[in-house]
Parts: structure tokens; sequence; C-alpha cells
């Protein structure tokens, strides 16, 4: 193992709260609100729905509505104690190790995928593990061999990208989550998924890709 953690706390910021971030891989992607991200004396106002990322330290201030934040994390060791007060609450809500190989390139991508109701993802793996957060609907999720774990909005849950998963939405209404996967560079711009079966790719029930972040990262 190269101890390495990718971890996923929810921040909630009162209105004008600030918060200092200290240097690692991280993305942030604002559920409700907006903030206004500082770092390497530039500023970026990342409205919801949108995702900011960076690797060096950096401050973040909601806006005048405050701001709900998914924030992702890539780190050694053990994790940070969860903040409070001062407007700022950042209580851990899933963290999980990765087995990378200091040799190779990686990249951290953030995208969020949209289903239509009753969608599907049949078997398939990924190249790489990352963490996910259902946003909207419900998701009923069969890793390997396990039962089906169904998800609901604020539910995480973590892929390592070598067991098969089979998705499937709500039949009623759209059902949507959002993930950040540490990926080999190689794959940028290129959709990490491989199915069980290949005719598969075209028999999944319709589902939209959104990407946010692709951007590479030095493992500390």
């Amino acid at each position: 193992m190269s101890g390495h953690w990718l971890r996923l706390f929810e921040d909630t910021l009162a209105p004008g709260a600030s918060r200092a971030l200290p240097a690692r891989p991280r993305v942030l992607y604002v559920r409700a609100g907006a903030l206004e991200a500082r770092a390497d004396g530039s500023a970026a106002r990342v409205a919801a729905g949108a995702a900011w990322h960076a690797a060096g330290a950096c401050e973040v201030t909601a806006g005048p509505a405050g701001a709900s934040v998914l924030r992702w994390e890539l780190a050694r060791g053990t994790a940070d104690a969860a903040a409070s007060g001062a407007g700022v609450a950042s209580p851990p809500l899933l963290e999980h190790a990765l087995d990378l190989d200091p040799a190779t390139p990686y990249l951290a991508r953030c995208d969020r995928v949209d289903f239509a109701p009753g969608g599907v993802a049949l078997p398939h793996r990924h190249r790489g593990g990352g963490i996910r957060c259902l946003l909207a609907g419900t998701l009923d999720v069969s890793v390997g061999d396990a039962p089906p774990r169904r998800m609901t909005p604020g539910s995480a849950w973590f892929e390592s990208g070598r067991e098969p998963v089979l998705a499937a939405a709500s039949p009623e209404a759209p059902t949507s989550f959002v993930r950040v996967s540490i990926l080999p560079w190689e794959l940028r711009g290129r959709s990490s998924i491989v199915y069980v079966d290949p005719a598969d790719a075209a028999r999944g029930r319709p589902r939209q890709y959104t990407v946010f972040v692709d951007a590479p990262i030095e493992l500390g």
C-alpha cells in the first residue's frame, strides 16, 4: 500500500464564514449556496452545482447565503480532526485507502452522473478508485457479490474499480451523484469505465456525464 487515503467531508459554512485548508490535492463541489476560493494569489467564485480544485494551501469563504460543500482530499496518514465553530462544521462522510504506485502519474477527476428515471449502469468496473455521493433520487448499488445497497441523498460509497458494479436508479424520478476518482494520467479526457460484457456499453439506460475536474496530481 502507498499509504494514501481519499476522504470526503461535508462542509457547512455560515454566511461569510471562512476556512483555511492546508496544501494537498482536493476537490470542492458546492451543493448549495456559493463560495469564493482563493489559492496561489487568485480567487474564483464557485456556484451551486460547480466544482473547484487545488493542491496548494487555500482559503474558502461562503457567500451571503452560506454554502454546503462536498470536499474530497487525497492525503497520507490520519485524517484531520473535524472542524467546527466560527460558522464552519466539517464532519467526515467517508474515507478509504487507495493503493497508488508512486511511479505512476495520476489525475483527479470530478464528475456528476445524471440518470433518467429507470436508468441503469450494467455490470462494469473502473480503472481507478473513488468516492461517490448521491445528490438526488435513489440508487441501488451492487458491488461484486454483495447484496444491493439503497443510496439516498447524502449517502456516500467507495468503488475500488476492481469489483464489478451494477447501479439501478429510481424509476420515478431523476437520480444524480457526484464523485471524485483517482485515475491513471493516460485517461485524461477519456472514460474510465470497462463493461464486464462489452456489448453492454450500448445497452445501458440513459445517463449523462458532466466533468468538472480532470487535473494532474502529485502524490505527497
